[in-house]
Order: structure tokens, then sequence, then C-alpha cells
């Protein structure tokens, strides 16, 4: 046997959380819960490794967007032969995680159908898994893995194009490898985890508190939406409750993020078919939204306005204001899309397809371009203000459909700020809204899950907290995670000149899945 049971785990279906319950099941019950649950419309949202110092265990989070439900499934192991069955031939992204997992803490998923290692690159050395708590520290190069098996494609007029790591500009290293027959794409490989930074590891042994600049650097462009996933798993874990006002700044506080990345990703999309003066004023309103984030917040990428419990202003944002930028940028939008050129470039060029988009488990803008009603606003709402659904124009998968689904997505966020800021009127932002009160038990070892819709979709965190209250454990999952897979995918048979317009129209962290 390869699982243990614990008397300090979770029992069946024992509630742990807001809406969550978590089971312990052994490594040849695993399979079948899990496909269980993915039958019945749960998807999986999480896979943590954990070492318990005499064990070592496994967490598979899995979400449903029917009454906000999760489920855990909580796997332990013994150290000495940490095996589980791989979930990878009944979900893609839970093979994917399993991977990280065995690379991060050497729990290997048997009969994966792929074993490559994903996080661990060549240089690192055979045997070392660095979350584990012996791990230490990062021992000298040497007894190497040799280089990246990446898939070798043959035949007449083949060849490859390698690109990167390192990139001109200022974005951070990843390796494609593109191959090729005259400009036709048959294959791209994306190799990330260059700057694998350690970041989980990081949060451990701090107080949830001390920890907040650190969630709002997971990925610099989604200061908002890391840190409200952390705290809201922290809140989860302490059975703090944040009032409805501080929800509302919350909320108005994420959309605010999303408004100023959309408007600058519209512009590089533009700017990448030679439209270049349209950029250039989608860089004029991302500056006003920049510096009224400053004018919000005290910082233009809005970092220090969430905290534990609550949210912190120096002003409410003018809702006139907004609507002029909200009009400003449905000019831009109608300016490019009134373009043949830019219009003809746009269409049918990189097409996720709903069905890849689904098995790929895609999330956010990526997502709801190819036609899946994702979004964790809606299927895992935090404010009492209802969020309706967008309902988009073109869901074609293609990059059109990518551009236009941020060009909405912009007006319904200037919307529903409007909407907040209607309902927080005579707040007087001076006063910190305060917690609703606490269910706490000293002495208890908790956990917490957060779940946000960023603005590249959806964010999930998960902590432990041991009985002093210091984290224990800091899971972090960017929607990155899940949508870098789908690039590849979606330039299959394209030409290589597209791919700049392709990848800027996913426009997906390195940072984020780079933990």
């Amino acid at each position: 046997m390869t699982s243990v049971s614990h008397s300090r785990f979770p029992t069946s279906g024992e509630p742990v959380g807001f809406h969550r319950t978590a089971l312990t099941v052994t490594g040849a019950a695993l399979k079948r819960q899990a496909a269980a649950l993915l039958d019945n419309g749960f998807r999986v949202a999480l896979v943590a490794g954990h070492d318990d110092g005499d064990i070592l265990r496994a967490i598979y989070l899995f979400t449903s967007p029917v009454d906000d439900r999760r489920v855990e499934l909580h796997v332990p192991l013994r150290r000495a032969y940490p095996h589980l069955p791989s979930l990878a031939t009944i979900s893609f992204p839970a093979g994917r995680f399993e991977r990280e997992m065995r690379d991060l803490y050497g729990i290997v998923p048997d009969d994966h159908p792929l074993p490559r290692r994903l996080v661990r690159h060549f240089h690192w050395p055979k045997g070392w898994h660095p979350m584990l708590k012996n791990a230490g520290d990062p021992p000298a190069f040497g007894d190497t893995e040799g280089p990246f098996p990446f898939r070798t494609v043959e035949g007449p007029g083949v060849y490859e194009i390698p690109v990167g790591p390192v990139h001109a500009g200022m974005i951070e290293p990843g390796h494609f490898r593109f191959s090729v027959v005259g400009e036709t794409i048959l294959n791209l490989k994306a190799r990330l985890w260059f700057v694998h930074k350690g970041i989980e590891k990081l949060f451990e042994g701090r107080l949830p508190a001390d920890a907040i600049e650190l969630a709002e650097r997971v990925s610099g462009d989604t200061a908002v939406g890391h840190t409200l996933a952390f705290c809201q798993a922290v809140e989860d874990a302490l059975g703090l409750g944040v009032s409805q006002d501080a929800q509302r700044i919350r909320a108005v506080l994420l959309e605010l993020e999303r408004l100023y990345n959309h408007i600058t990703d519209l512009g590089a999309l533009c700017n990448d078919v030679g439209y270049g003066i349209l950029n250039a004023h989608a860089q004029r309103v991302r500056e006003q939204l920049l510096r009224l984030n400053e004018m919000v917040t005290g910082h233009r990428l809005l970092r220090g306005g969430i905290r534990l419990g609550g949210a912190s202003l120096r002003r409410l944002p003018d809702p006139e204001q907004l609507a002029a930028i909200g009009a400003d940028i449905a000019e831009i939008v109608t300016l490019a899309l009134g373009h043949s050129v830019v219009r003809d470039r746009f269409t049918g060029t990189a097409v996720l397809t709903t069905q890849q988009a689904t098995d790929l488990g895609t999330l956010g803008y990526v997502a709801r371009a190819s036609g899946l009603a994702v979004d964790a606003r809606h299927d895992h709402p935090f404010c009492s203000r209802g969020f309706a659904r967008t309902q988009h124009a073109h869901t074609d998968g293609d990059v059109l459909s990518r551009f236009t689904v941020r060009a909405e997505e912009v007006q319904a966020s200037v919307a529903m700020i409007t909407q907040l800021l209607d309902d927080l009127d005579d707040l007087d932002v001076t006063r910190e809204p305060v917690t609703t009160g606490a269910d706490t038990e000293p002495g208890q070892v908790r956990s917490g899950v957060g779940i946000v819709e960023g603005w590249r979709g959806t964010i999930v965190h998960r902590v432990e907290l041991a009985p002093d209250g210091v984290l224990t454990r800091v899971k972090i999952v960017d929607p990155s995670f899940f949508n870098w897979p789908a690039l590849p995918v979606a330039l299959t048979d394209t030409i290589v000149p597209d791919f700049p317009l392709t990848n800027k129209s996913f426009n997906l962290s390195y940072a984020g899945n780079d933990l």
C-alpha cells in the first residue's frame, strides 16, 4: 500500500471551510472519487503537495459553479514510497499539476502518460526536491538529467526555429521551439520555469499579515487578484467575516485592475498588426487609469488596497471619469475593428476551439473567447452585488474573439464599478471597513481556500496555518498555469509571423506560472 491513514486527516465529507468539504482517500480510491466529481461538473482547480514531516500528502481541490461547491481529496503517502495513481488520463490539468508536484515534492504519479519533468530544468540535480522540509539549500550543479526531450518533427522541408529564453525588451524568459515547413507551424513547444523563484516556500513560517506584500508580488500586474485570493484563503481558514462595504471595495479594486490591463492588451494587439497610433492612444488611457489607481490606493498597481479582513482606500474613484474612460476605449475599439486590415488579421487567426478549450481546462478571457461560460465572479461570488455574465459577440476562439471579449469586459467593468460606487456612496473611506466577526479556535490547524476572477482568469490560493497562526503551506494557482498549454494548440497550422499577435492575444504570465 502506498497510502496511509491518519487521525488528523478529514473523514468522509467533513466540512472544513466556506462551501468546502474534505475527504481522505487511499491512492487506490483516488481515481474513482475524482472521476465521480468530474462527471458531476466539477473541475480540477488545484493540486498541492505537502510535507507533513512523518508523511507526505497530496491534495486535489475540485470546484463546481453549482452552489459554489468545493471538494478536497486528501491522499496521505509514505515518505519511503510516495506513489499515487495519476489522474492525467481523465484530466489534462491534473496531469500537469502532478508533474509539478513530482518535481517539487518527489511524489510520483504512476502510469502518467507524459512522465517527463515540468518544473525541473537540466541543471537541477537529481533527487533534489526543493519544497521538502529537509531539502536544504540548493546543491551544486553536477549530476544532471540531461537536456529537455523536445519532440522532434522530421520530414522534407521541416526545420526548427528556437526563440528565447532571452527576449528583447521587458519580458521574462521562456523558450519557444517551432517546427515548421515554410512558414507553417507544425509543432510548437513552450518551455518555461527558467525563473522558478520558490515563492510558495517564501510564505512558510510567516504570519499572514506579514505575507501580504509577497502575495502582491506573485505576478506584478495582478496585485489585487492574488492578494485578494490569499486574503480570502486566510479568512476562510480563520473564520473571519468581512463587511459588505469591504467586499464591495474589493470588487471595485478587482475591476480597476481588469481595466488597466485590458486596455494595455487592446493597444498592443493593434500595434502587432501595424496600427501604432491606436496603441499610442491605448497607452494614454492606461496612464489615466494608473493615475486613478494611485489616487484610490496610493499605488499605481493598486498595492496596499487589499488587507486581511477588509480593504483600504484613500478615496473612491469618480464615476464620471470612469464613464469618459470607457467611452474613450470604446472609440479605440471601433476604430480598430473598422479597419479592414486589422479585422482581417484578427479573424480566423490561431483558433482555439470550444472542445480544445474544454479539454485543456482554459480559464478567463481565453476560455470565454472560445465559448466557455467560466467566470469566478459568477461561479464563486464574494460580493453581494450580483455579477451578470457578459454576452460576447464573438466566441470563435480566434484573435478577434480574444480582442472583442476584452473590449466587452472593459465596458462591463465600468458598469460594475459604477453600480458598486452607488452602493458605497455614503461610505467614509478614511474609516477602514471592519470584519463582521471571527470564529477561531486557538491551537487548531486550519486550512482555507480563496477563489477570485483576476483579469486573466480564475486565481486560486489554498493555505494551511499552524496552531500558532503561522503559514505552513501556501499553494498558488495563476490562470496562466491552465492557459499556457493552449497557446501551442491554437498556433498549430498557423504561420510563424502570426506568433507575436497570437501570443499577445493570450498574454500569459511567466511570473504567475514560474512560482
